[in-house]
């Protein structure tokens, strides 16, 4: 009876227990009703930083909810480093808006920002960079703002992107920098085929970042992966218009990190400038690429579907006379078939000091205009096997 009494006598206690935590769980901030104005002309940016303070400020997992509307922020950074919270989301039902002019942020080098957060997802949404004005600038040869990216992530872990579609960036669109654990999926980024530099994710310094079922028209790469990446996995996208799928530009710096263990797979490329390619500058470079598989791509009418380029020197400037650094090795192309737009459908163009080592072609089937392709080779090892058309040069 005294077991029974105890019971009844918690009873209260576990209640008000499970209250207040169902309550800590369910904190909501509202942007609308911090001020924000949903008329696409009203700066919301104060309401959104009240918004993230408030959600810093508490240890418990909390919401930040941008409702239907259209909400101008001008550039916006938030921090990390004296926030509380690790359970952080954005739920957006709305578009966020980039100040028509591009001088407004076009210098600030981006317009949306995370620094050093951990636990931060991003729900939902639009990010309007409103960037067609700066291409056109930028475009017609006049002295221009170098442009903002709409979204970066930088310094941080544990970072979702689900569900967010960018449009018109005046940049790139998506950048994940420095940091770890990143899962982007479900992003649809547009932009013209002409814009310059917009690229649609950009990731550099980063580990363990997986990208997944997306669609990506630019015109710059889809996803373009710079130097000292490590585990990243892309699997389930759309391509084109663009540049593509890149790793590179590498080489830059004589001191460089390297980049390994990339998966590319079930892509789908479509009238783009390249399929997948590996791109470095013809500087020296102690940077290298390793352990990266190409696998079940669709090429259509894409000028140059597989390609390794290691003497990038756009106008012969900062490199005359010099050659890539970068060792490339262990690459494997796997059920890659479609059309090529040019004859040469593989170009392998590799360093003359450091040639590549260990590429592989499995059962890749690329044709031009209904006849056999051509494959082109330069300072490059490896094998091939299954069914490759064009005649493996390897």
């Amino acid at each position: 009876m005294a077991k029974q009494n105890s019971f009844i006598f918690l009873l209260p206690l576990l209640f008000m227990f499970f209250f207040k935590s169902s309550l800590a769980a369910s904190l909501t901030y509202n942007v609308a009703s911090l001020g924000a104005k949903a008329d696409g002309k009203s700066d919301s940016s104060k309401a959104f930083l009240s918004a993230w303070a408030a959600a810093c400020g508490s240890a418990n997992p909390a919401t930040i909810y941008v409702p239907n509307g259209r909400f101008l922020l001008g550039s916006i950074t938030f921090a990390g480093q004296t926030c509380k919270n690790t359970r952080i989301t954005f739920r957006i039902d709305g578009t966020l808006v980039a100040p028509s002019n591009y001088n407004v942020i076009g210098n600030s080098g981006n317009w949306i920002m995370f620094q050093r957060v951990t636990g931060v997802s991003v729900l939902g949404g639009t990010l309007d960079g409103q960037g067609t004005d700066l291409w056109s600038c930028k475009n017609s040869g006049k002295n221009c703002p170098n442009g903002a990216a709409s979204l970066g992530f930088y310094n941080s872990n544990n970072i979702v992107v689900d569900g967010l579609t960018s449009l018109n960036s005046q940049k790139f669109h998506i950048i994940i920098y420095a940091c770890r654990n990143a899962k982007l999926q479900g992003t649809k980024i547009m932009a013209a085929g002409n814009s310059p530099n917009t690229d649609g994710i950009h990731v550099q310094l980063s580990t363990v970042v997986t990208i997944l079922n997306s669609r990506i028209s630019t015109g710059d790469d889809c996803i373009s992966i710079g130097p000292g990446n490590s585990n990243l996995w892309i699997e389930n996208i759309a391509c084109g218009p663009g540049h593509g799928i890149s790793i590179g530009s590498l080489g830059w710096d004589l001191q460089e990190p390297g980049v390994e263990n990339v998966t590319v797979k079930t892509v789908t490329f479509k009238g783009t400038q390249n399929g997948v390619r590996i791109k470095s500058w013809a500087r020296a470079s102690n940077g290298f690429v390793k352990n990266v598989l190409f696998q079940h791509l669709v090429m259509v009418n894409v000028q140059n579907p597989v390609i390794i380029d290691q003497n990038y020197c756009p106008d012969n400037k900062n490199c005359p006379g010099q050659v890539s650094g970068v060792k490339i090795s262990d690459v494997m192309y796997q059920d890659i078939h479609g059309t090529s737009a040019t004859a040469v459908a593989v170009n392998f163009d590799c360093s003359k000091k450091y040639p590549c080592s260990n590429i592989k072609l499995v059962d890749v089937n690329l044709s031009y205009k209904d006849q056999t392709a051509q494959a082109s080779c330069s300072n490059v090892g490896g094998t091939s096997s299954g069914v490759v058309n064009p005649s493996s040069c390897l």
